[in-house]
């Protein structure tokens, strides 16, 4: 592959930025960085009733939100705009007057419709190999309204563009034989085509769609989901690495990245796998990094995490990253640390009295805390196993009572850990209030 190829994403600004028109998006985007061509983006608005700005701003930010750059378009800002289809007016009729030449165009009802070849169109496609398909009657080109129809302008800026491979969604492979018959119309040559699998809805069957739970990718930019993760579960939505791993830099994707390895078979959504990857990516993440996401999160959380200080902040965020599962619920998973009225759960209270008595297991702990000298992990961890062998208990009793004295819970980080950064004073005065 070379800079010859040049692809090309064309969402219509008529709704929120879906999971499926995302994944099209990065496919294309995949197969232009793999070997240093074009992504070209293309906004399809020339639908008047329905294109809205909204959606184009939602189309926009979730593309930069998943690190998605586009390479031309000159009618904004230059060479890193997007093309726009309502100013290319002048483009459409310049090609429409080529089919009214060549007798393939003529007008009806207000409307113009193309006169179609009647011939069987031979469809190349790059995943589903061979397709035959006939258009069985002339279809409209442009609307009454004087607006040129999706099918049309699609081909026209295609070839315009010097769009080399169309990689869509394999919805729009009934539509193909439409677009065959324009660019043989046009004595153009066709792109090769490439239609990727549906993805289906996580239960039941059938595709998903915009109404379906997690179909839309501002949904995850909102719930703190790392940009990186979604884009690698995007990624394996019909195309696998053939290495057995699934979390990868986008580097080594990028490289491994071919048409040829994506499946013709539909992909279906798995919200709680690409979680798990989220979980991966966030425990991953260097710690500079996720502080950086942490504090924005914990900033409109309105938790006043800051009370105690920088220092303190960055301590309590350091030994919990390895355990927390998602940015989104980083602030209920810390808010203890910065507040000290917290509830305990009385069904973990019930379950760990049947076990040992909490009070004395705490009072032993209290008894002798003076005396350490140190308040490290390793002086603490050291001085709950002489406990247990003054007692005879076994450590998890000690352990599980000081967790739900400090923090109200029965899991959390580090027990030593959270012990260090509450610090001994604080740590006496939470042990007191539980008691």
């Amino acid at each position: 592959m070379s800079e010859d190829v040049r692809v090309r994403f064309a969402p219509s600004p008529t709704g929120f930025f879906h999971i499926g028109s995302a994944r099209t998006a990065l496919f294309n985007w995949l197969y232009a960085r793999h070997g240093g061509g074009i992504f070209v983006l293309r906004i399809e608005d020339t639908d008047r009733e329905r294109d809205s700005d909204e959606f184009l701003q939602v189309i926009f930010k979730g593309l930069r939100w998943l690190g998605l750059d586009w390479d031309e378009g000159p009618e904004i800002g230059g060479p890193c705009g997007p093309y726009f289809q309502s100013k290319r007016s002048d483009i459409y009729r310049e090609y429409l007057e080529i089919l009214r030449k060549n007798g393939r165009a003529y007008d009806k009802e207000g409307a113009v419709f193309f006169k179609i070849s009647g011939e069987p169109q031979l469809i190349r496609d790059a995943i589903h190999g061979d397709v035959v398909r006939r258009e069985e009657k002339d279809f409209v080109i442009f609307r009454s309204n004087g607006s040129p129809v999706f099918h049309f302008v699609n081909v026209v800026d295609d070839i315009a563009m010097k769009i080399t491979h169309v990689i869509r969604g394999e919805d729009h492979l009934s539509n193909t034989s439409k677009h065959s018959e324009l660019f043989h119309a046009f004595g153009a040559p066709e792109p090769v085509f490439a239609h990727i699998p549906l993805i289906l809805k996580s239960q039941g069957s059938g595709k998903m769609s915009k109404r379906d739970s997690g179909a839309l990718i501002e949904d995850y930019a909102k719930r703190h989901f790392i940009a990186d993760a979604v884009r690698n579960y995007l990624c394996l939505l019909g195309w696998s690495p053939k290495n057995d791993r699934e979390i990868l830099p986008i580097d080594e994707i990028i490289s491994l990245f071919d048409i040829k390895n994506v499946n013709k078979n539909n992909a279906r959504f798995d919200e709680k796998k690409m979680s798990y990857m989220n979980m991966e990516y966030v425990r991953a993440l260097p710690f500079e990094d996720f502080y950086a996401h942490a504090i924005e999160v914990l900033k409109d959380s309105g938790l006043n995490f800051l009370a105690r200080g920088e220092t303190y902040a960055r301590d309590v965020l350091r030994i919990c990253q390895e355990k927390v599962c998602s940015l989104g619920e980083l602030p209920q998973f810390v808010s203890y640390f910065f507040e000290a009225n917290f509830e305990c759960d009385q069904k973990d209270v019930e379950k760990l009295k049947k076990k040992c008595d909490i009070g004395t297991r705490l009072g032993e702990f209290v008894g002798q805390l003076s005396a350490l000298s140190s308040f490290d992990e390793e002086s603490l961890e050291e001085y709950i196993r002489s406990l247990c062998e003054k007692s005879g208990g076994p450590s998890g009793e000690y352990i599980h009572s000081l967790r739900l004295a400090l923090s109200g819970r029965s899991v959390g980080p580090s027990l030593y850990a959270m012990l260090r950064v509450f610090g001994r004073e604080e740590v006496l005065r939470r042990i007191e209030r539980f008691l």
